[in-house]
């Protein structure tokens, strides 16, 4: 009789799925990837560029090829090419050429939470500058001034409070093992 189950030990095609059935241990790591991809949307993430970054961070070496992505995600080409598009332009990853070839490698950026949190002023410089202007055309004083102030004095805080993480993760990074 038949097994009702596709093949496990190698790569195929389940029966009129189209769907690649893959060994156990790398359905277990597709799973995780797309675990973490899940969570990263939730996050507010896109859903392709997270399921490629997840896909990045997951890899041994953290590096890939479009082909790669494409293979492992099941996506096709213009799915990887949008996704990585929007990944290297938030600085979530690198565009690299392989050595010896003219294909395109993607990697992972290993200190990327780091780097987010020492670009705080970045990202709440412009916020905070604005916040400023409203509370002088609103008037300190007003309601709205007073909110504006408030909002303003929270994202100081932050900002403070990111760099300080930033200095004991340096702390903290040194003491583990790589």
């Amino acid at each position: 009789m038949p097994s009702a189950h596709p093949p496990r030990a190698a790569h195929s095609r389940a029966r009129g799925s189209g769907r690649e059935v893959r060994p156990d241990g790398e359905a277990r790591r597709a799973a995780a990837v797309e675990h973490l991809a899940s969570a990263l949307v939730d996050a507010g993430m896109p859903r392709m560029p997270a399921r490629v970054w997840a896909a990045l961070l997951s890899s041994d070496d953290g590096r890939l090829t479009a082909a790669d992505l494409g293979r492992l995600l099941d996506v096709s080409a213009g799915a990887v090419s949008g996704a990585v598009r929007y990944l290297v332009q938030v600085g979530f990853i690198r565009r690299e050429r392989d050595p010896g070839t003219r294909r395109d490698v993607y990697v992972a950026m290993d200190e990327l939470w780091h780097d987010m949190l020492l670009r705080s002023n970045q990202t709440y410089g412009p916020i905070i500058r604005a916040l400023d202007e409203g509370v002088r055309v609103n008037g300190a004083d007003s309601p709205s001034g007073a909110r504006l102030e408030l909002s303003r004095a929270f994202l100081d805080f932050v900002a403070e409070e990111m760099a300080a993480m930033a200095t004991r993760w340096q702390e903290r990074r040194a003491t583990l093992a790589r």
